[in-house]
């Protein structure tokens, strides 16, 4: 079995990977790992705030490890909150005053077309390798749903009118963005 080391502190992240995975792949999360730091996001992209996650934990274990950054892209807010998505509505990443933030900044706004957008850095035998996953969709008006974590239950992703928070694991990874990131991820691994 395959030890891939990945740099998050957020347990539903490497769940819902580790469920997209093959059985011939094993996600450590940090925190099994031993490391117990709070890797900063200081960059203004995804790319840049992936890329120094995962080489922040290469530097410090020297195993193979990937790490993804996620941010909610919304059009009528100029791509907000992007890159803040963890933290929109402050330092305490606390997902229903970030959802609740988003609702209130798009009322009466005509376009609700939004997507949201993962960037993963596989750091793989020392060498780097970038991956982008995107789900493109729309805010709902309203919370629906108790499943997920983040923006899920007021995302609907294209093709679907129930929100990432109505579905199970199963049916979110049909449209997730992490999903199609970790997908590319995955064949760039079987390839080698």
């Amino acid at each position: 079995m395959k030890e891939l080391i990945f740099a998050t502190g957020n347990k539903h992240k490497a769940e819902e990977i580790q469920a997209a995975l093959p059985a011939t792949f094993n996600i450590i999360t940090m925190k099994e790992a031993g490391v117990t730091d709070d890797i900063p996001e200081p960059f203004d992209t995804l790319e840049a705030n992936s890329k120094h996650k995962a080489e922040y934990l290469y530097t410090l274990l020297q195993k193979d490890c990937f790490s993804e950054d996620t941010g909610l892209e919304v059009e009528a807010l100029n791509g907000e909150p992007g890159v803040k998505s963890a933290r929109y509505a402050g330092e305490d990443k606390n997902f229903d005053k970030n959802v609740d933030l988003l609702l209130e900044n798009l009322e009466g706004q005509s376009s609700r077309k939004a997507r949201f957008r993962t960037v993963f850095t596989l750091i793989y035998n020392g060498k780097q390798y970038q991956f982008e996953g995107i789900c493109p969709g729309t805010i709902a008006e309203n919370k629906a749903g108790n499943s997920g974590f983040g923006y899920d239950p007021v995302f609907l992703p294209e093709g679907s009118n129930r929100t990432f928070a109505e579905m199970t694991m199963e049916e979110k990874n049909i449209y997730s963005h992490r999903r199609k990131g970790l997908d590319k991820m995955l064949q760039f691994l079987k390839d080698l």
